[in-house]
């Protein structure tokens, strides 16, 4: 970890003091000037003294009022300024990659609101950040990990091949698992491309009006390959519905969805998916049996790179239902997920006026 600058804050300590200074030094001149005026108007009498000899007391205090304005300005730059050097360092920190950096609020200014919400609110930004980089460094070691296991097996196989000395069956079989395989690193690469793609858009384009019944249908059919190895089977609750949305984008929302089912569901087990149009929304469920999710990580798989499975038995690498997210708020819809008793439930609802 990059080790942060020793920033001088001698500048800043140096502006506030001015404008402390030239504040007290202001109101002081102001205030004598209010006072020769006002005894140059016979307004105020000063007993025992002539106007001159006021005039001369006046100024002595103006100019005995710049030591004062000076000390005035070295406490007043001590004491309001250190929670203020303390976030300017904090945020130094931070900028050189310590994520774990906090600001502690002294006793004394937890009296004053403005100082606890910023506090409060850097630290809620270090939080997060922290926790992104944690994700990042498990994302690139899982990643890594699930890039290696396809591309060795492609070589291995490659290598057997090209030795020959193979049944017909044999190379059938190698072939295909090389096939397979390739496939895998495609879907993995395209779903991180497709993530920094969404993350990047701000407004939906492409809107048009299409079949979704008819678009979920597909994609099961897509993915016909993964669940007939698992003997799994599929409910359809799909009447014919029609929506306006991207269409491109919408798709990698069943695929992610449904390959996630098909992923965690137990060989022979049922997949439900169904279509619920209201009034104003279309609210798709995808159900399937298999390991409950944590309650405490329901929220978090939403996350890039998150997994629940940290041993990796499962293929994935925490893109898929980041993606899903994403493209659903895109078209200003919400994705939940239900999981308790074996069962687990995403809920997606769009809304029909796009």
């Amino acid at each position: 970890m990059k080790q942060p600058k020793k920033t001088s804050h001698f500048g800043f300590l140096l502006l506030f003091f001015m404008v402390v200074f030239l504040s007290v030094v202001l109101n002081a001149g102001i205030a004598a000037l209010v006072i020769y005026l006002l005894i140059q108007s016979n307004l105020i009498r000063v007993v025992g003294t002539t106007s001159a000899g006021a005039a001369r007391i006046i100024g002595f205090f103006a100019v005995f009022s710049i030591p004062i304005g000076v000390i005035v300005a070295l406490v007043a730059g001590k004491i309001p300024l250190k929670p203020v050097r303390n976030l300017i360092d904090s945020m130094d920190h931070l900028a050189s990659g310590d994520f774990g950096t906090r600001v502690n609020v002294g006793i004394v200014m937890r009296r004053y609101p403005p100082f606890v919400d910023v506090a409060m609110s850097f630290n809620k930004m270090a939080e997060q950040l922290e926790n992104t980089e944690m994700l990042r460094g498990d994302f690139i070691n899982n990643f890594s990990h699930e890039f290696k296991t396809p591309i060795v097996s492609i070589a291995g196989f490659a290598k057997l091949l090209r030795r020959g000395n193979l049944s017909r069956e044999q190379q059938q079989e190698y072939l295909t698992i090389i096939e397979e395989e390739s496939l895998r690193l495609s879907y993995m690469a395209t779903n991180v491309l497709n993530l920094t793609k969404i993350e990047n858009q701000t407004i939906l384009s492409d809107v048009s009006r299409f079949n979704l019944s008819e678009q979920i249908r597909s994609c099961i059919l897509l993915l016909e390959t993964k669940w007939e190895k698992k003997n799994l089977d599929f409910s359809l609750g799909l009447q014919e519905h029609f929506i306006r949305a991207n269409e491109e984008l919408l798709k990698q929302v069943w695929i992610n969805l449904l390959d996630n089912a098909i992923k965690f569901s137990p060989e022979g087990e049922l997949i439900e998916v169904a279509i619920l149009e209201t009034e104003q929304n279309y609210c798709v469920t995808v159900r399937n049996c298999g390991a409950t999710i944590p309650p405490e990580q329901q929220e978090k798989i939403f996350n890039k790179f998150y997994q629940c499975d940290e041993s990796h038995a499962a293929e994935g690498n925490g893109v898929g239902l980041a993606i899903v997210k994403r493209v659903v708020e895109l078209h200003r819809g919400t994705v939940k997920v239900s999981s308790r008793n074996s069962v687990t439930i995403f809920t997606v609802e769009l809304p029909k006026g796009l």
